[in-house]
């Protein structure tokens, strides 16, 4: 579980707001349960490292604020438009037996177990992340398929996730696609024999040679046509 260090913050302008940024910390709220919104700031090196980690808002936080600490869900990363930096965050109270909504992210694993990668298919992934309802204590980390033995053509639905009994997908009613395994888009041609090739070869280069003058025969002629040239320039002289 990821820990976070926060203090609390008491700002009533943007003034003041700005202030809290500039000293190297971002503003954030915590929300949901009995308790009232409480406001906090948290250091922003450390607080973009963690963002940085994988599945950084599917994950459960342990949110220490003034050494009191609690179990929080970040639902909202706010970033600036031009520096890209974080500037608020948003926390859900994790409270159990409360449902909330949560994207969990899918992973895939065995590829180099699967018949149809192996054969060149494709894994076309429709839904890398899932939206699931349930308890806050019960959040998957994320949803595991299994590649061993899917060949081409064969299909991965919600149906294929095992999922606890008060874990359930928000989208009800149709056993979504999540991913399937396509056929290469592009077919390799297979291989030709060598004496197909060989013959292929001789083929053409007879046809090269059959484009070729036969060896002496232009020699011959302009040599002949010289020699008329020649005899018809001295009967002229004669005359």
């Amino acid at each position: 579980m990821i820990s976070l260090e926060a203090i609390s913050r008491d700002n009533k302008t943007k003034g003041q707001l700005s202030a809290i940024r500039n000293s190297g910390n971002v503003p954030a709220i915590v929300y949901g349960g009995k308790d009232k919104n409480e406001k906090i700031s948290i250091s922003k090196k450390i607080l973009k490292l963690t963002i940085e980690k994988e599945n950084f808002l599917s994950n459960i936080i342990t949110l220490s604020i003034n050494g009191k600490t609690q179990n929080v869900l970040p639902k909202e990363v706010i970033y600036d438009v031009i520096t890209d930096e974080p500037v608020h965050i948003d926390f859900l109270r994790v409270v159990p037996g409360v449902l909330i909504r949560i994207e969990v992210p899918v992973e895939f694993i065995n590829h180099e177990k699967s018949p149809g990668l192996k054969r060149g298919g494709v894994l076309n992934i429709v839904r890398r992340k899932i939206e699931l309802k349930c308890p806050s204590e019960k959040i998957p980390e994320k949803l595991t398929l299994d590649l061993d033995g899917i060949d081409i053509g064969e299909s991965f639905k919600i149906s294929s996730v095992k999922l606890e009994d008060d874990v359930i997908p928000t989208i009800q009613g149709r056993d979504f696609v999540i991913a399937t395994l396509a056929a290469p888009t592009v077919m390799k041609e297979p291989e030709k024999p060598v004496e197909e090739e060989a013959a292929e070869g001789e083929a053409t280069e007879a046809a090269a040679e059959g484009d070729k003058p036969a060896e002496g025969v232009e020699g011959e002629k302009k040599e002949g046509d010289d020699k008329k040239t020649s005899e018809k320039k001295s009967s002229e002289e004669k005359k």
